[in-house]
């Protein structure tokens, strides 16, 4: 049986790319080990695949890089392995020195453009250093694929490198049916809007969701998930006195996190063209709200809103103002009709976007491999 060592710098308590990457490859045949690492937040976890989670000094900057990229070097030196896995620039180099050192194949999963994320455009000597790491490994790479179209063709044009594509897709959705005592519960007779993500952060459009709140009395608003914008959030829900009607539930496993997706009525992704990272991103809440037949509203950009046009499953705002988002959804919810339209829509669009059509084009590159 081959061995495929998968490197995250997550926890893996919630990245479900990773896990159900993994999931496909062990009924595959392949036996899976997972590094991540283990925070104080940190939840048991069940797999049917060895994980393995470091528990490191430093937990961000320049001194978590660092640790993380020499303890996962000898790591990955010793254990056993066929195939090496990096998801993400974050665990490459490491990967990719392994890699020539034990003559072991590399793939790489890029989940975005990673230097061109926020958190890097404005700190430019370290995109610069990223973008060199990036540079000097990535042309030497044979085994790449990405979420979407639109990132794999700027990588190959940039290293002339062939990437392949893996979408963010959800799984069809398998949680058991949400009873009246938890809808009652939730909702309370009002309509519900959700905002879920393991990266609500800067410019993902969470202020001006919370903000919108003060003009919709007769909705309430679920924000599921983590990020560096949630103490904003809470900072603003208190202050605009909007504690009753916008909850911060913070991460939930997934099966947690879908009972309150599919009774949602309306899903949100506010993604801004602050980076060209968010403009091409298709991030996985947009298939879980797919799956969960949760009709959705949308920021303009280009990959999200090509996908809830072309198959009229929600709207597109070119706003991202509270009041206008406001009215927006107030407009949805005043055409029965075409809210009706969107729900016979996202049945079918969950027949064609699931993560079980998905992972045969996974599975076809790693039987390439052997």
């Amino acid at each position: 049986m081959h061995k495929i060592v998968v490197s995250v710098t997550n926890d893996l308590s919630t990245d479900q790319r990773v896990h159900k990457i993994c999931t496909a490859l062990s009924e595959e045949g392949f036996e899976i080990l997972v590094i991540g690492r283990k925070l104080k937040s940190s939840t048991p976890l069940h797999r049917n695949y060895q994980t393995r989670r470091m528990q490191l000094l430093f937990n961000n900057g320049f001194l978590f890089y660092a640790e993380y990229s020499i303890r996962l070097f000898f790591l990955l030196l010793f254990v056993k392995k066929d195939i090496l896995l990096a998801n993400d620039l974050d665990t490459l180099l490491p990967n990719f020195l392994i890699s020539k050192f034990t003559k072991k194949k590399l793939v790489y999963d890029s989940h975005e453009l990673f230097t061109e994320v926020p958190e890097l455009i404005h700190r430019p000597l370290v995109q610069k250093i990223w973008l060199f790491i990036e540079k000097s490994i990535f042309q030497k790479l044979k085994n790449v694929y990405t979420v979407n179209a639109i990132i794999a063709e700027i990588y190959q044009k940039k290293y002339k490198v062939s990437v392949k594509v893996i979408r963010n897709i959800a799984p069809k959705l398998k949680v058991s049916e949400s009873g009246k005592a938890f809808v009652k519960k939730t909702k309370n007779g009002r309509k519900m809007l959700i905002l879920q993500g393991a990266g609500i952060n800067i410019d993902r459009g969470g202020e001006e969701a919370v903000e919108m709140m003060q003009y919709l009395p007769n909705f309430i608003l679920y924000i599921i998930g983590s990020g560096d914008v949630f103490p904003v959030l809470k900072k603003k829900v208190a202050e605009l006195k909007l504690e009753k009607r916008v909850f911060l539930l913070g991460r939930k496993p997934y099966e947690e996190l879908m009972r309150y997706t599919k009774i949602a009525d309306l899903g949100l992704s506010l993604d801004k063209n602050t980076n060209l990272n968010y403009e091409y991103s298709l991030p996985n809440k947009i298939f879980d709200y797919i799956q969960a037949e949760t009709p959705m509203l949308v920021s303009n950009r280009q990959i999200i809103a090509d996908l809830v046009q072309k198959n009229n499953i929600g709207l597109v705002s070119l706003s991202h103002d509270p009041k206008t988002l406001a009215n927006t959804v107030l407009e949805i919810f005043s055409n029965q009709k075409q809210y009706d339209t969107w729900c016979v829509n996202i049945k079918k669009a969950a027949n064609i976007y699931n993560w079980e059509n998905e992972q045969k084009h996974l599975k076809e590159i790693y039987r390439n491999l052997l």
